[in-house]
């Protein structure tokens, strides 16, 4: 079922709990988001932030405790098992960092590629494995195994099987977490590409920080919540092949902090320690239509002696 809607993704107060016989995880807590259809965006996060755990959701891997998950028209919260398996099969594919999860050593390129498509479209696989093999240049690759390719050239072959059965939404868990730099810079080109040709909606999960400043939306989870977003500014969206590792984030991307729906914020904790400010309360001021915010303890901070300095 197609959603018609501009959101391909929506995302409202999303938990997830892990329980064993003596703990209780809190993975994700209230997170919120929107991923527009069409869009290429990348998610960013510490170990143990949720974002892997998000991603497995959109993936089908992974159910919510609680919230609400639609991707394409179908709330993930609501599928049955039968449901949720076609959802995986026809809505989404999985690119893994490690490619044994993606690829079958004994097998070619093409027969790698043609085996999501067995049980439904196995008629035209053999035609569409090759068209994907050169979608991503692989086409002299086709009759090679496993071990006769480059670890770039496993990823582009785990790319072109995530495309088989046209999926609406493509997911990248590190995508180009085990290649060389100008490899990673090759995929991620390639994904563009196939972003902007087919209006796949792409969502990456990295570490990888050239990566993250080469798609036009970045946001970062912190503590199982959406922390803040960067955004693209215009005058890079026409020169990507421009940015490199010593382009600083904030020449290419505009940050903002994410308001839930409740008004609540999550500040940087980087803005935080710059600010001396390490309890868990601060103090709010509206000073000319702009919002100012300090320390709650006996220790003046610079934004209390600007309020002062302006009230004076």
């Amino acid at each position: 079922m197609a959603d018609n809607h501009t959101n391909l993704i929506e995302c409202e107060n999303l938990v997830k709990i892990y329980k064993t016989r003596d703990i209780e995880v809190l993975a994700l807590q209230g997170l919120e988001l929107t991923v527009a259809r069409g869009e290429m965006m990348a998610i960013i996060g510490n170990s143990g932030s949720g974002k892997s755990t998000f991603l497995n959701m959109l993936g089908g891997l992974d159910r919510p405790s609680a919230g609400r998950l639609v991707v394409d028209g179908r709330d993930l919260f609501k599928l049955s098992d039968r449901e949720l398996v076609d959802y995986k099969r026809r809505t989404v594919g999985f690119v893994w960092q490690n490619n044994a999860r993606n690829l079958l050593p004994y097998l070619t390129a093409r027969q790698n590629v043609e085996m999501p498509m067995l049980f439904s479209d196995s008629r035209h696989m053999k035609k569409r494995a090759l068209e994907l093999l050169d979608m991503v240049g692989l086409s002299h690759r086709k009759n090679s195994r496993l071990a006769q390719m480059s670890g770039g050239e496993q990823q582009r072959v785990a790319i072109a099987i995530a495309l088989a059965n046209r999926p609406s939404l493509l997911l990248g868990d590190e995508p180009t977490g085990s290649v060389d730099a100008k490899t990673s810079s090759y995929i991620l080109d390639m994904l563009r590409s196939l972003n902007r040709d087919l209006g796949i909606t792409i969502v990456i999960v990295t570490h990888d920080r050239t990566l993250a400043k080469k798609v036009t939306r970045v946001v970062a989870i912190r503590d199982g919540k959406i922390s803040s977003e960067r955004i693209m500014k215009q005058s890079y969206l026409d020169r990507l092949e421009e940015i490199d590792a010593f382009t600083a984030e904030s020449e290419v991307q505009d940050e903002y902090a994410v308001l839930d729906k409740a008004g609540r914020l999550q500040i940087p904790r980087e803005m935080l320690e710059k600010m001396h400010i390490q309890a868990n309360r601060v103090r709010l001021e509206m000073v000319d239509g702009k919002i100012w915010l300090s320390g709650s303890g006996p220790d003046k901070t610079r934004v209390e002696e600007a309020l002062e300095a302006h009230e004076n």
